[in-house]
């Protein structure tokens, strides 16, 4: 395990440009939410009814907090989140520009690991699957379907786990 010294962390810091004039952690200016009507009345709607996610209605209630005035000591205490995530909803709030207040509240798509096999891939494994089994037989198997789309030139290689997670994809 490495340890950190005061000085390593400081010199780290000051390699990313955020140390003050003084060496210390320079502090971030904290940014103003001032609510419309509109979207106060839309935020306090979207906390008080349906199922939504956890996550979301903290976000609501943040920005509805700071729009209220409270230090970010406070929201923290009162909905258990970081200081960065309040940190983080105050940006994304300055940010939105014409977007809607709702829409600010929902995650961004994450990447992800790329998709392996594309539609055409999909749409052969259901063919063979509701084809009749090979001779021999008495229906299809997570391997026969396997072998058959290598020897069909579909893809070079497909594990019997890949072709079941298509089929419970595709019902």
């Amino acid at each position: 395990m490495h340890k950190w010294s005061f000085k390593k962390v400081f010199k780290f810091w000051d390699f990313l440009g955020i140390l003050s004039p003084k060496g210390g952690p320079m502090a971030r200016k904290r940014i103003e939410v001032t609510l419309t009507p509109d979207e106060h009345e839309s935020l306090s709607t979207y906390v008080a009814h349906g199922h939504k996610s956890a996550r979301e209605i903290n976000r609501a209630r943040i920005l509805l907090l700071a729009h209220d005035g409270h230090t970010d000591a406070d929201i923290a205490k009162v909905l258990g989140v970081s200081h960065v995530t309040i940190y983080n909803m105050r940006k994304k709030y300055h940010h939105k520009g014409d977007q809607h207040i709702l829409d600010v509240l929902h995650d961004e798509p994450r990447g992800g690991r790329p998709m392996k096999f594309d539609s055409t891939v999909e749409a052969k494994v259901t063919m063979i699957a509701c084809s009749d089994p090979p001779p021999g037989a008495a229906r299809w198997t997570l391997h026969l379907i396997a072998d058959r789309l290598v020897k069909l030139d579909v893809v070079d290689t497909i594990s019997h786990e890949s072709v079941r997670t298509i089929l419970k994809k595709t019902n």
